[in-house]
């Protein structure tokens, strides 16, 4: 069996939670009790990429060797390793299987059961909702740094960054973080 791993991590904070080391260290051994060779050369990660974005480097190399038909398996952590976003989740298992490549989740395996999938869908659903979470944090961050306290009291101020979280709009000006 041609195994592979993937291991993602985009915040300090989930680094610091389980960093990818760990994750790859889990991934491993979970191959290792199955008897499974792995070639170092399938060991794919993402350091400091966010899942919400479908294009990221490891991910793509490995998108590309299981349309090269190199790869039986992935092996991930969680799903919302593999994308923080549902429906990227299941567009890249339906993509990696269509070249033959099963993806397994060590967390919780899933499988066609018709309550895996549904759990499937609450887990991805959460994982976005976790995004856009961080996302609105950062945002509120980001205005105080720009602008003085006084403006960021200014309800327009507040909804145009919270509407457009990488811009933030005043007197004419576009501040970009």
């Amino acid at each position: 069996m041609r195994v592979a791993l993937y291991a993602r991590v985009s915040t300090t904070r989930q680094a610091q939670a389980q960093g990818i080391e760990q994750q790859l260290d889990r991934l491993r051994a979970a191959a290792g009790e199955r008897g499974w060779e792995l070639d170092d050369r399938h060991v794919y990660r993402d350091d400091g990429y966010s899942g919400a974005r479908i294009g990221r480097p490891g991910l793509d190399r490995l998108r590309d060797h299981a349309a090269l038909a190199e790869l039986d398996l992935v092996l991930v952590t969680a799903p919302d390793r593999l994308a923080r976003n549902y429906v990227h989740q299941v567009l890249l298992i339906e993509e990696l299987a269509g070249h033959g490549c099963q993806v397994e989740f060590l967390d919780r395996p899933m499988s066609a059961d018709p309550h895996d999938q549904l759990l499937l869908q609450i887990r991805g659903a959460v994982a976005e909702y976790e995004n856009y979470a961080e996302l609105l944090s950062g945002v509120g961050d980001q205005v105080s740094a720009v602008f003085p306290a006084q403006l960021v009291a200014d309800a327009s101020v507040k909804e145009a960054a919270t509407r457009r979280p990488r811009e933030a709009h005043h007197e004419g000006r576009v501040y970009v973080r």
